[in-house]
């Protein structure tokens, strides 16, 4: 009887296991549209890569991704039947490795997002600022002011100019919106040379001279349209940033370094725990 019993017990293990078997491969199968050796292709995959796209142009991508799916997936049955055992088992070490180095990259962005300190002192950036002056040299010039474009036959091209020689906010704004085909201000933060470039008829090196002239005013003209750039401050290539300027690039060193420090300690952290746990067992020669 005990004999009936464990023949009974095995045939129920075997069909649990199977009917286990068959529900993971019927799951695997319900979303997909193509299986080839036991590889399968699913639907959302192509859904988000034929997204927006019409009819006709989505069946040909669709068809397109299908056949080099398949391609891939028999170079890489038909590799894994040619490798030797040697050269399979490094790469599998070297898929195991890749595969823990997407881990820890992705726990360490958790880590670096979720708790490390984002804020920077304004003396750390004085001190880093004042103690590497050679790291802070601009390469190109950058200015502060407005810009006004104007058609050629605009009138009273006087009257603006010397409003904005005087900074006088109310009528350069009130000319600019009856006659000007172009207005910037900028008066508060720093426009590079290279910005300046894509809206007046400049060379690099023309635009650098006339800003080493030490005018306040630069008025360029082209067959159609006046240029007129105010500078109320500048700083040119060559020189050292100012820290306003700098700032932004300081903040990045310091965090750099402090995400370098911060990993560092996380993962000695983490092993000294695994030591005292006795999580890592240390094989005696």
């Amino acid at each position: 009887m005990k004999r009936v019993f464990a023949i009974i017990g095995v045939c129920c293990l075997a069909h649990f296991l199977l009917s286990g078997c068959q529900l993971l491969e019927r799951k695997q199968q319900a979303g997909a549209i193509v299986e080839l050796d036991g590889h399968y292709l699913y639907e959302t995959t192509l859904d988000s890569l034929t997204l927006g796209l019409t009819g006709e142009d989505s069946a040909q991508v669709a068809q397109q991704f299908i056949s080099q799916w398949a391609k891939d997936v028999l170079m890489y049955e038909a590799i894994k039947d040619n490798l030797t055992p040697e050269k399979n088992r490094e790469l599998e070490n070297l898929v195991a490795a890749y595969r823990r180095a997407l881990y820890v990259h992705a726990y360490e962005e958790y880590l670096v997002t979720a708790r490390m300190p984002k804020g920077v002192a304004d003396s750390t950036i004085e001190q880093m600022y004042a103690r590497m002056p050679e790291h802070f040299r601009l390469s190109e010039s950058i200015v502060k002011g407005m810009l006004i474009v104007l058609p050629n036959a605009a009138p009273k091209m006087n009257e603006l100019r010397e409003g904005m020689s005087k900074l006088n906010m109310d009528n350069i704004e009130k000319y600019a919106y009856q006659y000007a085909s172009g207005y910037e201000l900028f008066v508060d933060r720093w426009v590079t040379s290279t910005d300046l470039l894509l809206q007046m008829p400049f060379g690099r090196d023309d635009l650098d001279a006339r800003l080493r002239e030490q005018k306040q005013q630069i008025e360029i003209s082209d067959s159609t349209k006046t240029y007129i750039l105010q500078v109320t401050d500048k700083h040119l290539r060559g020189e050292q940033m100012p820290l306003d300027y700098a700032r932004p690039e300081i903040e990045k060193m310091v965090l750099r370094g402090r995400q370098t420090d911060f990993l560092q300690k996380e993962r000695e952290r983490l092993y000294h725990e695994a030591v005292q746990e006795q999580r890592i067992k240390f094989n005696q020669q």
